[in-house]
């Protein structure tokens, strides 16, 4: 059959995301054939088209949808046709009307999560899942530090951490996101112009941090040192800013024996259970309505560009979508 996708030939800007005509296959052992109606829109898609993360070329790009099973090939033990499902991570080529699966890489999505929601937050949902039951497992009463609260990851982030009684001090990068960012944390501050570190400092009495989760990269990497306990963690789990510079080991030790990590999802899901558990777990705190993400953009799929080119401007909030 014919499926139509977004396709880039060599990395670069926007002007590469073609929109262009592909042909699938039958599903082959252990996969299904997905008819995609929603599709999310992450960082590191730009990655991907840019070069910062390379491709094989030529691909489409994306890591994340929401569909409904139109076949299954030979061996598929779980699902069945009409079933609805969800995947985040995995091999890029999301950006697609249909698309062929490995059935290990799907998850049911329950009832009562719309499609739209399932593609667009369940890679960041998965990812404030490992980063605060499993990077760094968050206990009530401590006070922690998240970036770019505004953003996706950042407000599922920040609703989870304050329903499991935590204090959250949420930074943005500009004035206009600060009352966004207020709805979901405690404190907010604006780290592209007020002293956000010694404000860190003062709201800990001087204590700092146990733990800085980071999805802007490099301008806020260094300082974030300063914003830690001894013996604190910085998760670096983004680039919104750059990739973080080369740095000396020995800044840790200076600062408070601090432990640095670069988690991905992929490592966090590397087994079926492990998928399985992370997913289910984001989907339950939705179903709870622990946390309430707010899809901020819809575009139609052929205007994926557009997307990539809000996205690097720092003009979306909350999670983007992209529609079939």
């Amino acid at each position: 059959m014919t499926a139509f996708h977004i396709l880039i030939e060599q990395h670069g800007d926007e002007q590469q995301m073609q929109w262009r005509p592909t042909t699938l296959n039958e599903p082959g052992a252990g996969e299904v054939r997905l008819r995609q109606s929603a599709i999310g829109v992450n960082f590191i898609d730009t990655y991907h088209r840019s070069g910062l993360y390379p491709l094989t070329l030529p691909s489409s790009l994306g890591m994340e949808a929401c569909g409904i099973v139109e076949a299954v090939g030979p061996e598929v033990s779980e699902l069945k046709i009409g079933d609805r499902v969800a995947y985040a991570g995995g091999a890029v080529g999301a950006y697609t009307t249909h698309r062929i699966m490995p059935e290990s890489k799907l998850v049911i999505v329950p009832d009562g999560i719309p499609d739209d929601l399932a593609a667009a937050t369940l890679l960041r949902g998965m990812t404030a899942q490992y980063l605060l039951k499993q990077t760094f497992a968050v206990q009530a009463g401590q006070t922690i530090l998240v970036h770019a609260a505004a953003g996706g990851v950042g407000q599922i982030l920040c609703q989870w951490a304050q329903s499991l009684g935590v204090k959250v001090i949420g930074t943005v990068g500009s004035s206009k996101k600060q009352a966004l960012a207020a709805q979901w944390c405690d404190w907010v501050l604006d780290y592209s112009s007020d002293d956000w570190v010694a404000a860190v400092r003062d709201l800990t009495q001087g204590l700092g941090v146990p733990v800085v989760y980071d999805g802007v990269g490099a301008d806020t990497f260094l300082p974030s040192l300063d914003c830690l306990a001894p013996r604190g963690l910085m998760a670096s789990f983004g680039n919104a800013s750059g990739p973080v510079s080369s740095f000396n080991l020995g800044i840790l030790a200076q600062k408070g024996s601090l432990y640095v990590t670069r988690p991905t999802l992929g490592h966090y899901t590397s087994t079926r259970a492990a998928l399985l558990a992370t997913a289910e777990d984001y989907f339950a705190a939705l179903a709870a309505g622990l946390v309430k993400p707010d899809i901020g953009q819809r575009y139609a799929l052929q205007d994926a560009a557009q997307a990539h080119r809000d996205l690097a401007a720092r003009q979306t909030t909350g999670a983007t979508v992209l529609m079939p």
